[in-house]
């Protein structure tokens, strides 16, 4: 890559992040079309397959991986576990090892060696809750119960697939890879009593007298849990996503207990540098290293786009719309199932790792990016069109619901 390629993409990613919600606004009036979608999108078009106007060097990689640690960190931020404990989270659960063991079986029976082919069919068991977050969010569908099942669901389609990683393709034994989930669960446990401890006086004074300075004490302290967990999975041979979702689930009890007004301004913040500045990135860049001549060049993996398509949502989106709440309405369920078959960040993770270690051809790995890409632009738009369109709080109060307390 030449000297001057550098500059060059550290202008046109940015460029790229502020024209997609502009297009996505743009076309609002005639179809709501998720923010993401524009920035893969332009990312393609930047990158070496069409314009080849930008390259990845190492320093967006750097920050394209800081943008899906932030992203993964978010997913978990989000997540409630006071709403989601019980009903919610186990029949999430339970669609999700439905769903695992249906794509095992599809992967292996597809693929030459048995294998391989059953690693490559995690692909299939994932949901990109880190995608439909903002969508759910924009749509105004995350306080409500329906969002409240979409996330349970999410976050078992994107835990579930980060340990199913660890133990199937980190390449260790059985034995030693239990050993190093367990050490990372205690990590996690011990970063979870820390958290849920009662906050001095003075660290909830800091905080609030730091909020608006350049101090900014709340969001060092948050980024420092991130770093330290993200460091922690590493330093296990674990994937970082492990570490950056959990980091999110940590730092939300850590900022439990400080007031409404102080803790909505801190996620504020947390937002405007993931969804502002790192997310976007990841996003951009994900698009530029898509291989789209691989793609191409085969009129039959070109085909195996829509035939993966319809696998995320077989495999993933039927197992959990049918595993559902009892008192969920059939348009609901669909709905949930579209949402859950979204995936993206994962999709690219596990066909990076198979592609290297040779177990996966590089067209096949194009074809299954392309079906998340296509996922992410047609699932949660058809969800939303399943609910009737609702893209506010209030439409969803209108409609009768059954309370998640049920479920």
């Amino acid at each position: 890559m030449s000297a001057s390629a550098q500059p060059v993409a550290l202008i046109l990613i940015p460029a790229a992040a502020v024209t997609a919600p502009l297009l996505a606004d743009r076309l609002l009036r005639w179809i709501a079309v998720p923010t993401v979608v524009f920035e893969i999108v332009l990312g393609v078009l930047i990158g070496p397959d069409v314009l080849d106007w930008a390259h990845v060097d190492d320093l967006v990689n750097a920050l394209s991986q800081f943008g899906l640690a932030m992203l993964m960190f978010l997913a978990g931020y989000e997540i409630d576990f006071a709403k989601l404990r019980g009903g919610p989270l186990k029949r999430a659960g339970t669609a999700w090892l439905v769903s695992l063991v249906l794509a095992l079986g599809i992967g292996a029976l597809v693929n030459r060696d048995p294998w391989d082919g059953a690693f490559a069919g995690l692909v299939l068991t994932t949901t990109a809750l880190g995608t439909i977050l903002p969508i759910l969010r924009d749509s105004g569908e995350l306080p409500t119960p329906f969002g409240s099942l979409v996330m349970a669901t999410g976050a078992v389609g994107e835990f579930g697939p980060i340990i199913a990683i660890a133990v199937l393709l980190s390449g260790n034994s059985p034995a030693r890879t239990a050993v190093i989930l367990g050490a990372f669960a205690v990590i996690t446990a011990l970063a979870v009593l820390g958290a849920r401890r009662p906050r001095p006086a003075w660290a909830t004074r800091l905080i609030e007298r730091t909020l608006r300075t350049s101090g900014q004490f709340a969001i060092r302290a948050v980024i420092l849990v991130l770093a330290v967990m993200v460091a922690a999975a590493l330093w296990l041979d674990l994937d970082m996503l492990l570490g950056a979702f959990t980091a999110g689930i940590v730092s939300r009890l850590l900022l439990s207990n400080i007031r409404r007004a102080e803790e909505e301004v801190i996620e504020a913040k947390l937002e405007s540098i993931g969804f502002g500045f790192l997310v976007p990135i990841f996003f951009v860049v994900s698009g530029m290293n898509f291989d789209l001549n691989a793609l191409l060049d085969d009129p039959g993996t070109l085909l195996l786009v829509p035939v993966f398509l319809l696998l995320f949502l077989a495999v993933r989106g039927l197992p959990a719309g049918l595993l559902a709440p009892g008192g969920l309405g059939g348009r609901d369920r669909a709905a949930l199932g579209l949402y859950a078959s979204t995936a993206l960040p994962l999709v690219v993770v596990i066909t990076t790792i198979e592609v290297e270690a040779g177990h996966l051809p590089s067209s096949t790995a194009a074809a299954l990016v392309g079906a998340g890409m296509l996922s992410v632009l047609v699932f949660p738009l058809a969800a939303q069109r399943v609910r009737g369109g609702r893209q506010a709080a209030g439409a969803d109060a209108e409609r009768p619901r059954v309370r998640a307390e049920s479920w």
